[in-house]
C-alpha cells in the first residue's frame, strides 16, 4: 500500500482530504503544520507528500526546502495544494521542485490523478536509475518540465521583441523553440481573404515554435508579440538531444502538447457554435487570464485581435462590446476595456 503525507493546516480539508485518499487504498499520515509535516516525512518516509502553502510554522515553500536538502528525503513527489493561483506563485513552487501545483478547490479525480501520475514517474525513476549507472551532472536526468525550463532560462539565448513586432513569420524555417519568459506571444495566420486569425496566445512560461522537430521545416504560423515580450530560445537540435537522454521529461511534454491540442479543440468548437455575445465574452475573459489581468486592471488589446480570436468580424465584436458596456458588464475607455461583472460574463449566452 502506497503512504502519503498530507500536510493541511485546515482541519475539516484535512479530514475529508484524508477520508478521500483513504478510500482509494492509500494509508494517509496527516500534519496539521509544516513543521509536524518536515518531522513525519523523515520519519515516515512517505512514498509522496501532499502540502499546503500557507500554513503556521512553517510554510509550505519551506517545508518542500527542507525535505529537498535532506538525502532522506530529496526524491519523495512532492504535490502543492493552494489557493493560490498566481503564475509567479505557481512558477516558484515548481523552481523549488515541486512536482505539481494544485489550486484549492481541487477536483476529487485532478487530486487522485495528480497523485497516480506521480508516483508512476517516481517509479519510473527508480527503476532507470536501479539499472543505469549514475552520470555526471552534465548527463544527470531531468525529473520535471520544469528543469526543461530552468534549462532554457539558463542557457538559451534571449531575445526582446517590443509590442507588436515580428517573432517568425509563416513559411520561415523553424530551427528553434522557445520559452516565453515574459509578455504574451499571438499565433495567427492569414486566411484565403487576407483576414488574420489568432489561432493561440502564449502568456509567460509556454513554449512556443513546435511545428516539427525537423530541421527547416517551415512555421506553419505566425508569432507576434502581443506586449513587450522576452524570449529564451535553444535550438531543435539541442532539444532532441535532451529528449532522447530525458524520456521522463519526453512523457511530459507530449503530455503538455496534448493537453495544448484539447484546448484549441475547445476553441475551435466555441467558434463554430457559440452565440457571437458568448463568443464575444468567452474572448474576453481569455484575454484576460492569459494577460494575467485582476478585475480592476483594464485588458488594452486592439479589437482586431479579440475578433481574430473569437472568430467574428470586428465589426460585429464592436457592436457587441457597446452592448455589454450598456448593460453594465464592462467600461471601454478607447483601447481598454475593463470587466466589470465577472460572474454574468462568464454566463453569456
Amino acid at each position: 500500500m502506497k503512504t502519503i503525507l498530507l500536510i493541511e493546516d485546515d482541519l475539516a480539508l484535512r479530514e475529508n482530504t484524508a477520508e478521500l485518499l483513504e478510500l482509494s487504498d492509500y494509508l494517509v499520515y496527516s500534519a496539521s503544520n509544516g513543521k509536524i509535516g518536515i518531522q513525519l516525512a523523515k520519519e515516515k518516509q512517505p512514498d509522496i507528500v501532499v502540502c499546503d502553502i500557507m500554513m503556521p510554522e512553517v510554510d509550505g515553500y519551506g517545508v518542500l526546502e527542507a525535505l529537498s536538502s535532506d538525502e532522506s528525503t530529496k526524491y519523495i513527489p512532492f504535490i502543492f495544494l493552494s489557493a493560490k493561483t498566481e503564475h509567479k506563485e505557481i512558477r516558484k513552487g515548481m523552481d523549488l521542485g515541486a512536482d505539481d501545483y494544485l489550486t484549492k478547490p481541487f477536483e476529487e479525480e485532478d487530486l487522485l490523478s495528480a497523485i497516480e501520475s506521480r508516483l508512476a514517474k517516481a517509479e519510473i525513476l527508480k527503476q532507470m536509475s536501479e539499472g543505469t549507472p549514475t552520470g555526471n551532472g552534465e548527463n544527470q536526468e531531468m525529473r520535471t518540465l520544469n528543469e526543461l525550463k530552468n534549462f532554457f532560462d539558463d542557457n538559451g539565448e534571449v531575445l526582446q521583441f517590443d509590442k507588436g513586432k515580428i517573432i517568425y513569420l509563416e513559411g520561415a524555417h523553424s530551427n528553434k523553440i522557445y520559452l516565453v519568459l515574459k509578455g504574451v506571444v499571438k499565433c495567427h495566420k492569414m486566411d484565403e481573404d487576407g483576414k488574420e486569425l489568432i489561432t493561440e496566445l502564449h502568456p509567460a512560461d509556454n513554449f512556443l515554435g513546435f511545428s516539427s522537430f525537423m530541421e527547416n521545416i517551415p512555421y506553419q504560423e505566425s508569432a507576434t508579440a502581443v506586449e513587450p515580450t522576452e524570449l529564451a530560445a535553444i535550438s531543435k537540435t539541442d532539444l532532441k538531444n535532451i529528449l532522447q537522454k530525458n524520456h521522463t521529461v519526453s512523457l511530459e511534454l507530449m503530455e503538455l502538447l496534448s493537453g495544448n491540442i484539447t484546448d484549441i479543440k475547445e476553441q475551435l468548437l466555441q467558434m463554430a457554435y457559440s452565440s457571437v455575445r458568448k463568443k464575444t465574452a468567452q474572448t474576453l475573459l481569455q484575454f484576460a487570464e492569459i494577460l494575467d489581468k485582476k478585475i480592476e486592471e483594464p485588458i488594452k488589446i486592439s479589437r482586431s485581435d479579440l475578433a481574430s480570436v473569437a472568430g467574428i468580424a470586428t465589426e460585429s465584436l464592436i457592436r457587441t462590446l457597446s452592448g455589454f458596456k450598456k448593460e453594465g458588464l464592462i467600461d471601454i475607455e478607447g483601447r481598454n476595456i475593463r470587466i466589470l461583472q465577472l460572474e454574468q460574463l462568464q454566463f453569456v449566452h
